[in-house]
């Protein structure tokens, strides 16, 4: 398999002492739960491994206490493994001296919390500029840098205001500049859309999605909100008890989750919204291929229903070497639909 951006490798987490006897147990395969009882210590991370791709947005979920958040301390050591390795483009984190961190961490990492943590005494400017300040980098150039980067959120005109002059929407779009500015190849987010309303949320996540069209730095978000995950996660991994249960595409998790609590997690979701043109196909032969509207295998349900909008005749669905792999009609689209719930609510 190739190599990730962030490779996690049996990573552990112990709070509250007695680490010896905990990994003792855990490696027998006792439970979160069980440790407690018999050590008094909490399990926090239980031998979680897994790999983060360059250029993709990764999202940890899980129930509260399900040890998402601390698994994102621990990728930025702002919390201490208790063992296993943290590779961040093959270097181990785990083993840098605390002046080496910092120097990673002003590099190239940034971090945006739930918090808006903006300085109420700075203007805009100079908030979105502080992770360069902290770096060294000198008033004119950091100034120059974030100002480029409150252009590409909007947030340009606000330069010179104060946090408490702008929305709680505004000051977030703020932080995530902040972020930027230092031009991370890596963005660790835990929660960080979670404290505004479903409107301004929205267009957070909208936001985020066009930023990393453009860029595609690799960003890490922790998020308990369902239909967050679904939006903006190239992968989704569950957690549960400290455990990694599964990680998966959106679509993966939906069609085959690992267990009961992965099924759980997502029977309140309308799945149908996630099913692809090439899932939508009717068998039959179109009579007439050339110049006839067509769309690709994975286009969404959402664009192929615009697409059949005040159409006569059927859509195609053609593979990359262009070659035709059936039609889509508004009644094939209806059959897979009424099938596709019928399917998860005997699931259910």
């Amino acid at each position: 398999m190739q190599s990730g951006k962030i490779e996690v490798r049996n990573l552990y987490k112990v709070f509250g002492g007695k680490t010896a006897e905990v990994m003792r147990l855990l490696r027998a395969g006792e439970r979160k739960d069980e440790v407690f009882r018999r050590t008094g210590a909490v399990v926090g991370v239980n031998d979680v491994s897994f790999s983060v791709q360059a250029g993709e947005i990764f999202v940890l979920m899980g129930l509260s206490g399900s040890g998402k958040s601390t698994l994102i301390r621990l990728i930025n050591r702002l919390l201490e493994p208790s063992a296993g390795q943290i590779l961040l483009d093959g270097q181990d984190l785990t083993r840098l001296t605390p002046r080496q961190l910092v120097a990673l961490r002003r590099r190239d990492m940034s971090m945006v919390f739930q918090s808006f943590a903006l300085m109420p005494h700075r203007t805009v400017l100079d908030n979105a500029a502080f992770g360069l300040e902290i770096a060294g980098v000198a008033r004119k150039a950091r100034e120059a840098r974030a100002l480029e980067v409150l252009e590409q959120v909007g947030l340009a005109p606000f330069a010179g205001k104060h946090p408490h002059e702008l929305s709680g929407g505004m000051q977030q779009r703020v932080g995530l500049v902040r972020a930027l500015a230092v031009n991370p190849s890596l963005m660790l987010m835990d929660e960080a859309f979670s404290a505004l309303d479903p409107l301004k949320r929205a267009e957070m996540q909208d936001l985020l999605l066009q930023l990393q069209r453009e860029q595609r730095r690799t960003i890490v978000f922790v998020s308990h909100d369902l239909e967050e995950a679904l939006r903006i996660g190239s992968r989704i991994a569950i957690m549960e008890g400290g455990r990694l249960v599964q990680v998966g595409s959106p679509r993966e998790i939906i069609e085959r989750p690992a267990d009961d609590y992965v099924r759980d997690f997502f029977k309140s979701v309308d799945t149908s919204r996630y099913l692809q043109a090439k899932d939508l196909i009717e068998a039959a032969s179109p009579s007439r291929v050339d110049g006839a509207p067509h769309v690709a295998p994975s286009c969404s349900l959402s664009d192929v229903l615009q697409r059949l909008l005040g159409q006569t005749e059927p859509l195609l669905v053609r593979d990359d070497d262009g070659r035709c792999l059936g039609v889509i009609t508004p009644s094939s689209v209806l059959n897979k639909l009424s099938q596709h719930r019928l399917s998860a609510a005997a699931h259910h």
